[in-house]
């Protein structure tokens, strides 16, 4: 449905999108994720034709967005879009929700009952008549978004909507979201930088770094099989070593420093890798008490760290490199573990990804 073609973007100083080049499906979920900064707001500006791209296309259906003003104003109200920080009028909620549609010139009768479906829609059937600006920030924030979907727009653009929100909040929204693409069809992009968020929401994920897409697909590919060493630490994968392919057979050997590790990987001998193991793949046991996997993975080492994540903790080992493995407190308590225990970490071949490295 929506085309972009090596898409750039250029202010004052260096590019701020590079060539980004993606396809966004009709009807799907589109979650843009990256680091502050790396141009998600600009990306969605400029689909929705609040600016021009400086090289590239951008098409939606076939058009060219920014090619005709007959043709943009025509696809630009096809969309609807909310941003970080919700702009309200200081009227009623019905007066902010409905303004789309008055600008559309639609009989008062239409106005009154889309208004009403939109409020109904995010959970605010009651609240028509307050003042927007006495809401709390998650329930602007849904003001907004019911003004956007009052127009009954194809495409739903959202830029990092819940950054400023209560867990609560995040939560209504995010479910707000997945309805609306569910029971209404909604082609959806979605920008936030928390990973997680972009995981729990989206069909297909891009993860946009260095002015371009970095990686494109399903949350189970960016998040387990990242293409790059920077994709794999943005999404969280704490653990990874560089080494090089001594030995191929289904099952490579690479060696890190001296140590070996197992594999599956179709990379040849003498090529120069990354390893990346997320931590919840690592088992920590007393040195006594390791395990073995099959064609897997067990080292010893010196437990370097144990710092408290919520309900869990991340216990840090030293095995000749440093490995990470979040383990529950009550794991952590059975172990008998403290700084410097000898313990021994196993992993499956099958938990390491390996990363050509460029």
């Amino acid at each position: 449905m929506i085309e972009l073609d090596n898409v750039s973007k250029q202010f004052d100083g260096p590019a701020v999108l590079a060539g980004v080049t993606a396809r966004i499906r009709r009807g799907e979920i589109f979650t843009v994720i990256g680091p502050s900064g790396s141009g998600k707001s600009t990306l969605l500006r400029l689909i929705d034709l609040l600016d021009s791209p400086t090289g590239g296309t951008i098409r939606v259906n076939g058009t060219d967005i920014h090619a005709n003003g007959e043709e943009s104003l025509r696809i630009r109200r096809m969309m609807g879009m909310v941003f970080q920080k919700p702009a309200v009028f200081n009227t009623t909620v019905t007066e902010n929700v409905a303004v789309g549609l008055r600008f559309r010139g639609a009989e008062e009768r239409v106005v009154r009952e889309k208004v009403e479906e939109a409020l109904a829609m995010v959970g605010l059937a009651d609240y028509g008549e307050r003042r927007a600006r006495t809401l709390s920030g998650g329930e602007m924030q849904r003001v907004a978004l019911a003004r956007a979907m009052v127009i009954e727009p194809e495409i739903l653009l959202m830029d990092e909507p819940t950054a400023n929100l209560d867990p609560v909040s995040v939560e209504k929204i995010e479910e707000l979201v997945l309805r609306i693409n569910r029971d209404l069809g909604t082609t959806i992009l979605f920008s936030t930088h928390d990973m997680y968020q972009g995981q729990r929401l989206a069909h297909r994920v891009g993860v946009l770094m260095n002015g371009i897409f970095a990686q494109v697909g399903t949350p189970r590919e960016v998040f387990t099989l990242p293409a790059t060493r920077e994709v794999a630490r943005f999404v969280g994968i704490e653990n990874i070593i560089d080494g090089v392919v001594v030995a191929e057979n289904g099952i490579s050997v690479i060696d890190a420093g001296g140590i070996r590790i197992r594999a599956r990987s179709p990379l040849s001998r003498g090529e120069q890798v990354a390893l990346c193991i997320r931590s919840e793949d690592l088992r920590v046991f007393l040195e006594e008490g390791g395990k073995t996997h099959l064609n897997g993975n067990t080292l010893p080492g010196t437990v370097a760290s144990i710092v408290p994540r919520g309900p869990f903790s991340r216990v840090t080992v030293d095995c000749g490199f440093a490995l990470s493995s979040v383990l529950s407190w009550k794991a952590v308590d059975n172990l008998g573990i403290r700084e410097g225990s000898r313990v021994t970490v196993s992993f499956a071949a099958e938990s390491v990804h390996v990363i050509r490295q460029e």
